[in-house]
């Protein structure tokens, strides 16, 4: 399929929908994840189980459009409503295989920071804070990142690290304790970045439709490392593009530009 029958954003949920298996616990959180697990409930992964922070917990796709997590069509017909205590409890008991999460900065060894921008020595610009982001990071068994690939926002290291992904590299996690396996890959609006499995350093895997290697590592704030065989990331079919779109009839996660 041509790059102009599909918008970056529809490419991004399918590489999303991709990473969930059919036998995954996921933490969807909100924007592109959302569509993400209502494609892979459609295909693949028809077992999968999707739990949102708000208390809720599915086995299958909401029958409308969601705008948040807390919509009427993702109450109706989940199989429990609940507190956020409880689906917290299901991180911190091992349950969540599989997390989404986002960020204002990712670094080379996938930690993400959504607390604070240094502008300068003596200047930062607030952002909103962990949320539940440290908890997927710390917790899932593995975790997905999607974000705008920006060089301003993969620094080689992030102003503050506000969820972990694996530290300063190699055995990192293991040494302080984590429970949750790290970051499993990147997904951006250029490529799919995976993760070394000896030092954990991020490295380019995959590139999408129209876009260049040596765009991707211009675009990278510190020097990028790729697999001997990058791959092209693979377009959507015309059935996964129906599929977004029923779930997304007026383009709102998938036609606005991406924060």
């Amino acid at each position: 399929m041509r790059a102009a029958d599909y918008t970056m954003q529809e490419l991004m949920v399918v590489a999303g929908a991709r990473e969930i298996r059919d036998d995954d616990v996921v933490f969807v959180g909100m924007r592109l994840p959302l569509l993400a697990f209502q494609l892979a409930k459609e295909t693949h992964a028809r077992h999968a189980i999707g739990i949102f922070e708000n208390g809720i917990l599915r086995d299958k796709p909401a029958g409308e459009a969601l705008y948040t997590m807390g919509d009427n069509p993702n109450i109706e017909g989940a199989i429990w409503t609940t507190s956020m205590m409880d689906i917290m409890m299901l991180l911190q008991s091992g349950r969540v295989s599989l997390g989404f999460i986002g960020g204002a900065e990712v670094d080379r060894f996938g930690n993400l920071n959504t607390t604070y921008i240094r502008e300068s020595e003596h200047a930062r610009i607030r952002l909103p804070g962990s949320g539940g982001g440290s908890d997927i990071a710390s917790l899932s068994k593995r975790f997905v990142i999607i974000m705008k690939h920006e060089k301003r926002r993969l620094p080689e290291k992030v102003s503050y690290r506000t969820s972990p992904g694996f530290g300063d590299g190699g055995d990192w996690r293991e040494r302080i304790g984590l429970k949750g396996g790290g970051p499993s890959a990147v997904i951006t609006t250029k490529g799919i970045l995976r993760f070394d499995s000896g030092t954990k350093e991020m490295i380019l895997n995959a590139i999408h439709p129209g876009v260049t290697r040596e765009e991707i590592i211009e675009d990278t704030g510190w020097d990028l490392r790729y697999a001997p065989k990058i791959e092209n990331t693979t377009p959507p079919t015309r059935a996964e593009l129906r599929m977004i779109r029923k779930y997304d009839p007026n383009g709102f996660w998938t036609r606005n530009s991406i924060k």
